[in-house]
């Protein structure tokens, strides 16, 4: 999770390397924001938020314990990939001690899991000094896969390590890189800027860098991922983050076509003997890339049996991908059983109605 509201924390920047259930309406349709965009998306359509949610899976483990930040899909050959930060008291290949759970937070320490659309997992590579995984992105590559995340961590004022720069690797299994490793192609779209984190429309290939350049400007810009890979760092579009996502806890973000899609809320909280004391909400926003408008915020009710249910990102999947038309909008939760058993499991819902 991340936080809009906390305070910049930065170092300088000095080069580029090529490299639900229905919900309840929480803000009126074509809500008019301050946000700008740039460019132009081609039109189409977009998912419906009213539209109800179906499981997929339900309290899955990952490979480590902490909560899952974020997720995204090879849709090519069927993957599921996890991000995670990695938990405390253990030892990688090449470490010659243990660190706290704090420890990897400041570091940025991830954990990348992939799974087969079966829930089974099989494999995954660690990630040191990268960030804190609020987004990543997938590009599929014969059988296998790229991956697309922030790199180059630097703690901000929390402690909690985000990215400063942009990075593309494959993924190999049971692997252990840093940001300076041959395996990884770092891009500096704005330098200067921090919390950089990256997804991927799956369905027009395309990139989306969200990133933060002041301690209260976020933007979202879009990219022709080819171009992107080349080094060309020229937007399709760049729109303002919408106003009504400022002090929520932002949880997450994809695009499809002309919309930008964000997640945010909180999770359910218990007192000593197990009473709920706060109820866990989750919003989706759709954001039109060619006005930086908010077309659609509400609120959904997928997952929310789970004893412990906090957003943690959002993909676009395509069960066949000879037809993207049936595209999916995936949220995940984290969640775990009780208050004893706190290990994290994660959980995923999607949409499939486009209007």
């Amino acid at each position: 999770m991340e936080s809009v509201t906390s305070g910049l924390s930065r170092r300088s920047i000095l080069r580029c390397v090529g490299g639900v259930a229905a919900g309840t309406l929480a803000a009126s349709l074509a809500i008019t924001q301050e946000g700008t965009a740039a460019a132009a998306a081609p039109s189409s359509e977009r998912f419906d938020l009213t539209d109800g949610s179906t499981e997929w899976f339900r309290e899955i483990l990952l490979n480590e314990t902490r909560i899952m930040q974020s997720f995204a899909f090879d849709n090519t050959n069927k993957h599921l990939y996890t991000a995670q930060l990695i938990g405390g008291g253990i030892s990688l290949p090449g470490e010659t001690q243990t660190y706290t759970g704090a420890d990897r937070s400041r570091n940025g320490d991830l954990c990348i899991t992939r799974l087969d659309w079966q829930g089974n997992i099989i494999g995954r590579m660690y990630l040191k000094g990268f960030g804190h995984g609020v987004s990543i992105g997938v590009e599929p590559s014969g059988g296998g896969a790229y991956l697309w995340t922030e790199t180059d961590s630097v703690p901000d004022s929390q402690n909690d390590g985000y990215g400063t720069k942009v990075a593309r690797f494959k993924f190999v299994n049971g692997i252990v890189i840093q940001p300076d490793s041959y395996r990884v192609t770092t891009f500096d779209p704005v330098p200067g800027s921090d919390h950089n984190t990256v997804a991927v429309d799956p369905v027009n290939n395309r990139l989306v860098h969200r990133y933060r350049t002041s301690a209260s400007v976020w933007s979202f810009s879009l990219y022709d991922l080819a171009s992107f890979k080349a080094g060309t760092f020229t937007p399709l579009a760049t729109v303002a983050q919408p106003s009504v996502l400022t002090g929520v806890t932002f949880q997450g973000y994809t695009s499809m076509g002309q919309y930008l899609y964000t997640l945010d809320g909180t999770a359910y909280t218990y007192d000593s003997s197990g009473n709920q004391t706060s109820s866990s909400t989750t919003y989706l926003t759709s954001v039109d890339w060619n006005t930086g408008d908010v077309f659609e915020r509400r609120l959904s009710n997928a997952g929310q049996s789970l004893f412990y249910r906090e957003p943690e990102g959002l993909a676009v999947q395509i069960p066949d991908i000879t037809n993207p038309a049936a595209a999916r909008l995936f949220l995940g939760f984290g969640s775990e059983a009780s208050l004893s058993d706190t290990d994290k499991k994660a959980s995923f819902y999607y949409k499939d109605l486009l209007v």
